[in-house]
């Protein structure tokens, strides 16, 4: 079964349970928020989040003080849109919406469920796609897996605090359940949007644990070695080609 959804393309992901702002300026999606805003009080006012592929375009919405970047050839005839879009996005759920100046808008947005995406609609104003939801299973040994996740999670928070020379005031709480743990680690992580995308992917929460699982031992075994360089060159020696 398939539903109609209207879209954001965005140069990162979104997972559900997480929230996540937005600053709409593009007049296609302001449109878009404008159209939401004048459904129903009860009405749900939700779209979906897509990754843009790396090296096609940047973003046409971008999270609060990310900088702007040209849209070209998402919904237009410079391209095919869809073949710029990753299929597995998230359905995000407007939490709160702020009017700006010059009719920008600022979002609160929280990730709900993950979706597979059809077929994109380009000829109206904003694009619309045709999703599938996608099914949220545990997958096998869910629990131990996090288990392991949490511990190598708390390393690679420590390392990485310390190459960025900063200190963490005590350790954060994580949740026990194991698919929103392995969702909040995927989230805060500092890896590319292709690695981020395939987590998000993942058929269930038994494989992300076990990628993520690699992918924190492998990123705290380069922060070990390497702690006096930043954050971002760490993570692209970490995943640069051989």
């Amino acid at each position: 079964m398939t539903d109609r959804l209207p879209l954001f393309p965005l140069n990162t992901v979104l997972y559900p349970g997480l929230v996540m702002p937005l600053h709409v300026f593009e007049e296609r999606y302001r449109r878009l928020v404008a159209d939401l805003e004048k459904l129903p009080e009860d009405a749900p006012r939700r779209f979906g989040v897509v990754a843009v592929k790396d090296g096609r375009e940047t973003a046409p919405v971008r999270e609060l003080d990310e900088p702007a970047g040209p849209l070209d050839g998402i919904g237009t005839p410079d391209g095919d849109p869809l073949d710029a879009l990753y299929p597995v996005g998230c359905v995000a759920d407007i939490a709160s919406v702020r009017e700006q100046p010059e009719g920008r808008y600022e979002l609160l947005v929280t990730g709900t469920t993950r979706f597979r995406l059809r077929a994109l609609d380009a000829t109206g104003p904003y694009l619309v796609g045709d999703v599938s939801v996608l099914p949220e299973e545990p997958g096998e040994g869910s629990g131990a897996l996090a288990a392991g996740v949490e511990r190598a999670f708390r390393t690679y928070q420590k390392r990485l605090a310390g190459a960025r020379e900063a200190t963490l005031s005590g350790e954060p709480e994580l949740p026990d359940d194991p698919q929103v743990l392995s969702y909040l680690v995927a989230a805060a992580t500092s890896l590319p949007t292709k690695v981020k995308q395939e987590l998000l992917a993942c058929p269930d929460t038994a494989q992300r644990l076990t990628r993520e699982l690699a992918l924190l031992r492998q990123e705290s075994a380069v922060l070990a070695k390497l702690p006096s360089l930043p954050a971002v060159d760490l993570t692209r020696q970490a995943f640069s080609p051989n």
